[in-house]
């Protein structure tokens, strides 16, 4: 009896030390690449003194890990760079509902999850920008203009294998309808420079070098050539101007996506995942994110960068979010038909 008491003591003990090491430290399962993340983990750790460890991989292979790891996995956070594969996730029911006041004051109310399953850290816009040289402003006006035949032979985009542009075409089927998306989908085909390729950087490049007139590519993009100290890279971004289409008085604006966090359903360290949340989304956090990635912040009382804030505000679309994901299967099968490669 007393070796059995013992054990049980021993036992208890270990479990208790275990939960201790459990609550210092945090799991982090990202598709963010960026430099700036790095930072932001480093600066918790010293705040805090809670470890984070970082698995990366791209959104689908990562939700797919949540999915067979099931109640086993260590994950307590599932970083996406795109609001329809947070959408995936929950509905996958991979995901809690996140309940902080705290975080939630850190946001614009527009930016919120409106069903509570994620929380944007930042977000971008997927703009138009042009040749300073080639084109005009007043020539711009919506996404559905493009397909005027006034382009043909002048819009760069890249692949539509591509998560931006996916979620971009969802939000035209979610607010148009997806005859409408199918229809503008041929004719920006029929509008291409050259073949789809490359990064949202090299479509810029693209432009400066006389292979095309306009393009297609997320706000942020632009920051950073604009803040490179390569020369090539500087060049492109000095060579073009940046527009936010569907800006009119009976539009809906410029569509936008988020980089976004969701707490895993079974976070073994879901206090220390909460409070890594209510970071990121601080004014602190926010101005390293917009100063160093040129992302918009989600929290209002940040303003963007410098660079950015010289393109002046902008409407946003206000579509639930979710949507990009609920639409994300008709987007692609909308890109196979119309031959966006």
């Amino acid at each position: 009896m007393k070796n059995l008491l013992k054990t049980l003591i021993i036992t208890l003990f270990i479990i208790s030390c275990s939960n201790e090491k459990k609550s210092n430290e945090i799991n982090l399962y990202s598709q963010r690449h960026y430099a700036v993340d790095k930072k932001q983990y480093e600066n918790f750790e010293k705040l805090t003194g809670t470890k984070i460890n970082v698995i990366k991989a791209n959104a689908d292979e990562l939700i797919e890990r949540l999915k067979n790891e099931g109640e086993n996995s260590p994950a307590d956070l599932f970083i996406s760079v795109d609001a329809g594969k947070l959408y995936k996730a929950s509905k996958m029911n991979l995901l809690q509902k996140i309940s902080s006041e705290k975080i939630n004051r850190n946001i614009s109310n527009d930016l919120k999850d409106p069903n509570g399953y994620w929380v944007p850290i930042t977000y971008r816009t997927r703009i138009i920008v042009y040749s300073k040289e080639r084109v005009s402003k007043e020539e711009l006006s919506t996404y559905e203009d493009l397909a005027n035949e006034k382009w043909k032979g002048k819009i760069l985009v890249r692949s539509s294998s591509n998560a931006y542009n996916q979620a971009l075409m969802s939000s035209i089927i979610a607010n148009n309808g997806s005859e409408s998306a199918s229809k503008w989908s041929t004719s920006i085909v029929k509008n291409f420079a050259r073949n789809p390729k490359g990064n949202d950087r090299d479509q810029v490049k693209a432009i400066a070098a006389g292979q095309g007139d306009l393009a297609i590519v997320n706000s942020y993009y632009i920051g950073l050539l604009l803040s490179s100290e390569n020369p090539e890279e500087l060049n492109a971004g000095n060579s073009i101007e940046v527009y936010f289409p569907n800006q009119g008085e009976d539009e809906r604006g410029s569509h936008i996506n988020i980089s976004g966090i969701g707490l895993t359903k079974h976070s073994p360290n879901k206090e220390n995942a909460l409070k890594l949340i209510e970071y990121l989304t601080g004014e602190n956090a926010q101005k390293l994110y917009i100063n160093t990635s040129h992302e918009y912040p989600v929290n209002p009382l940040v303003e963007p960068s410098n660079i950015v804030k010289k393109w002046g505000d902008f409407k946003r679309d206000s579509l639930d979010l979710n949507l990009l994901g609920k639409y994300r299967e008709d987007a692609i099968k909308i890109f196979d038909k119309t031959g966006w490669k």
